[in-house]
């Protein structure tokens, strides 16, 4: 008995391409829900020579269902990358649909499922799996815990092993304490796992593919590539994610003081300026969703 396409799709791309777990899962999930949106899209079962008769308006009706259940541009366009690799590997055709574009305007914070798809898609696009779960640690630390990319690249092996919070080292080797999620501690454990070099006290965290200190620029660079393929904003740079960092816990009711002390800034007004910005995010709720607005 053959095994259905989507469970085949996913051990092909953990045994021949050599994608991460994470990666593995999200394909695997979007895989699953194209063969059954087709399923009830056409009253019959799909194989493979079933999905061959896939048209663009198939494809944009499927896209078109996701984004009604709330999905964002970034993670449409997600969703289109992994239909495209899934469409490859069972052998079809891609039909031609242009993925979803962003308007640009004022910066505005990333909303946090952008913020994930931008760091699975840096991820997915590295050239080694251990390089991947790197980055997407490294993005994972901006955004989930308000680091500096510099901060990020300062950490050493003597963070290890995590707890529930670590110790930073930020502008004017002033020391602070930040908290760390499971999802940001489970990010770093699974590339400390993964990478190819030793983890010691007094050696950098973050590796190069040659052993060296991760340079920032190599991060900076991921991340332009993978925001371009997601149609995001070219304000979407690594230090984005730590003023959506910002703005998100400010949204949800923390106080100037102590978001001074998670950013780690030396006065209060460098904090101020957030409250700008979740101003200017709260009218783009109250525009969006007011009748009368």
């Amino acid at each position: 008995m053959s095994i259905p396409l989507p469970l085949a799709f996913a051990q092909h791309l953990a045994r021949d391409r050599r994608r991460s777990v994470h990666t593995v899962r999200a394909y695997e999930a979007t895989a699953v829900r194209l063969v059954a949106f087709l399923q009830s899209h056409w009253g019959e079962a799909i194989d493979a020579a079933a999905l061959g008769r896939i048209s663009t308006a198939d494809l944009r009706a499927f896209l078109a269902m996701r984004r009604g259940e709330g999905l964002t541009n970034a993670s449409t366009a997600r969703e289109l990358s992994a239909v495209r690799a899934f469409l490859d590997f069972a052998g079809v055709a891609e039909p031609r649909i242009k993925g979803p574009r962003v308007k640009k305007g004022v910066p505005r914070p990333i909303a946090p499922d952008e913020a994930v798809a931008l760091a699975e898609e840096v991820e997915e696009d590295a050239s080694e799996p251990w390089i991947g779960a790197r980055d997407f640690a490294v993005l994972m630390l901006l955004y989930g815990a308000g680091l500096r990319i510099g901060e990020a690249m300062g950490l050493t092996g003597a963070v290890l092993p995590l707890g529930d919070t670590l110790v930073v080292t930020g502008k004017r080797a002033k020391t602070r304490m930040v908290p760390l999620l499971p999802q940001v501690r489970d990010a770093i454990t699974a590339y400390v796992a993964a990478c190819p070099y030793a983890t010691a006290r007094g050696l950098p965290l973050f590796r190069g593919a040659k052993g060296g200190a991760l340079s920032p620029g190599m991060i900076r660079v991921a991340v332009r590539k993978a925001r371009v393929r997601l149609g995001l904003s070219d304000r979407t740079t690594p230090h984005a994610l730590r003023h959506s960092f910002a703005t998100h816990l400010l949204g949800r009711g923390a106080d100037l003081r102590s978001l001074q002390e998670l950013l780690g800034h030396a006065s209060l007004s460098s904090t101020q300026v957030y409250t700008a910005v979740d101003a200017a995010h709260l009218m783009d709720v109250y525009r969006n969703a007011h009748p009368r607005a």
